[in-house]
């Protein structure tokens, strides 16, 4: 039976890397940030966190990350932990450089003196191309970070190549496009969204408050991703590959699409505020995945058009059974009202 560590577990990607993983039968184990009140329900959600052998881990401690290769002894490490919110990273640039960037070299380190043969899968992100002006970006654009969180992530991905080329270490970069699901956090723009539709829908809310709604992004379907990151981890040869769906699309058309399926008109129920604008945007991105398709036989099957519906009919029916008094494992109910968290780029009402 094959071994996999999984950091950063209890995320969207992990909890879905996790099912992935024990639905082909492996032992799976997850770290997780020691908090007063751990955050599992994705796992719960799946019905797998029983299954899971949990580890707690701080990225930051080198020593922990030790324990965590010599308690698990990993066949595979996917390192899907870190600061992930783009926006969040402007607020804390120095954790994200430490926890995003330096956390990264730390599981390199270890593998290199402790487990040299253990493969290790680094979860790049398409945030590393910036605000470019090439029609499509493939693994050999140029990268030109537009945010902390982007910055430290090339970092962790240079470190990656560095350490596989000077020590033959068997690590990977999957250089994700956004991707998205019914567990995606609500700080996420789509899940934003799609929360706020189901809740304008049943009479819960009325309005949705955004940022910019003109960026292009190439948005793809989560479960499909986790996929990608596991064909990478069976390769003879390690290599980076970019995974997206070759389509791009405004936050304006999700806005739309998610609407049409309920048969309202969004501009009726959106309101633009500035607190939520990014200092720096990236205003463009379209993935070019032939690499994929060709090296890893992957390839997208879940399109736009159908994603948001996903989203949108799992957080309807999830509103419904909480407002019939069902409870289960879930983030909305007592998620925190944006307008009461203040950070550098609110200005408060005076």
């Amino acid at each position: 039976m094959k071994r996999a560590l999984i950091t950063g577990i209890t995320g969207q990607d992990g909890a879905y890397l996790a099912k992935f993983l024990l639905d082909k039968e492996y032992k799976v184990f997850g770290t997780y940030r020691r908090l007063s009140t751990p955050n599992f329900w994705r796992l719960q959600y799946l019905g797998i966190f029983e299954q899971i052998e949990l580890l707690p881990v701080d990225l930051l401690d080198s020593y922990s990350i030790i324990e965590s290769i010599k308690l698990a002894k990993p066949d595979e490490i996917y390192n899907l932990g870190a600061m992930s919110f783009v926006g969040a990273s402007f607020e804390q640039p120095l954790a994200s450089a430490e926890i995003t960037g330096l956390g990264v070299v730390k599981f390199l380190e270890a593998i290199r003196n402790i487990a040299p043969d253990v493969k290790f899968y680094q979860a790049s992100t398409s945030e590393m191309f910036g605000d470019n002006h090439f029609p499509e970006q493939s693994e050999e654009t140029p990268f030109d970070p537009s945010s902390p969180y982007a910055a430290a992530k090339l970092y962790a991905h240079s470190m990656v190549k560095i350490y596989r080329k000077g020590y033959g270490l068997f690590a990977c970069n999957g250089i994700l496009f956004n991707h998205e699901s019914p567990l995606r956090g609500l700080e996420f723009v789509t899940r934003k969204i799609t929360n706020g539709v189901a809740k304008i829908t049943l009479g819960l809310e009325d309005c949705i408050e955004l940022g910019n709604i003109d960026a292009r992004r190439d948005w793809g379907y989560a479960p499909e991703y986790v996929e990608a990151m596991w064909l990478m981890m069976q390769q003879e040869v390690p290599d980076d590959y970019v995974i997206a769906t070759n389509e791009t699309h405004t936050i304006k058309e999700f806005l739309e699409t998610a609407f049409n399926i309920v048969g309202l008109d969004w501009k009726k129920y959106i309101k633009i505020d500035e607190r939520f604008m990014r200092p720096v945007d990236v205003h463009y991105l379209k993935g070019d995945y032939q690499k994929s398709l060709t090296g890893l036989g992957w390839e997208p099957k879940t399109r736009f058009s159908d994603l948001a519906g996903i989203m949108l009919n799992s957080d309807l029916e999830r509103w419904r059974k909480w407002s019939h008094g069902e409870h289960f494992p879930w983030d909305a109910w007592n998620y925190p009202n944006e307008k009461k968290i203040l950070s550098r780029k609110l200005k408060l009402d005076r």
